[in-house]
């Protein structure tokens, strides 16, 4: 997860992590660019705390075992954040974990359950997921299940730094018009999420 331990973390502007957000309709930016704007409130690799660190990152993988299918490191789950046009509050990291999981076509029932179950009663505070958090997850595990891009933890990203935002969700086969649906589905659905109000903007 990409977001700040701390509550005070701001950039230049005076924007803090919560603020952060660059829509879908911006993808005329870079992959660089947006990294650059994400590097000045999000969170370094030593801030995630350890257990989220063990369950999400695959440097922490046992050989031979897969406890959560479509883990990534942060460098590359903040790439994904961009790609999918989400922001850093618990509604953006449901949808970024689980769409990137559902991205590989491998996620079982019993998978995103447990996976569930961890970031709303194991993940310390503020990456806890509440009940919204959890179904946003999961529809975002659904809707990559669905989505014909390719799966996004295996995508090498920083070959593309330089490319916008709009050419490298071509590149991958992600729709935009699939995720701006939704968006528009889970506005309706959570009127007081802020995550999920500012989506289309």
């Amino acid at each position: 997860m990409s977001i700040s331990r701390s509550h005070e973390k701001f950039d230049q502007t005076g924007m803090n992590w919560a603020d952060w957000h660059i829509p879908l309709s911006r993808g005329e930016i870079t992959l660089r660019q947006g990294l650059e704007s994400l590097a000045e409130v999000g969170a370094r690799q030593y801030e995630i705390p350890l257990i989220v660190r063990l369950l999400e990152n695959p440097k922490y993988s046992l050989p031979g075992l897969t406890l959560f299918h479509g883990a990534v490191d942060l460098r590359a789950h903040d790439r994904i954040h961009l790609l999918l046009g989400r922001g850093l509050l618990p509604e953006d990291e449901a949808f970024t974990i689980g769409f990137t999981m559902g991205s590989t076509k491998r996620v079982s029932r019993i998978e995103e359950w447990l996976f569930g179950l961890f970031a709303r009663h194991v993940y310390p505070h503020p990456y806890t997921f509440d009940a919204n958090a959890v179904r946003i997850f999961s529809d975002g595990v659904r809707l990559g299940g669905i989505s014909n891009c390719q799966p996004l933890d295996e995508i090498k990203f920083d070959r593309c730094l330089d490319t916008t935002l709009d050419k490298i969700r071509d590149h991958l086969g992600l729709e935009t018009d699939l995720l701006a649906a939704y968006y528009t589905i889970e506005k309706q659905r959570y009127p007081d999420a802020r995550g999920s109000q500012r989506l289309l903007n």
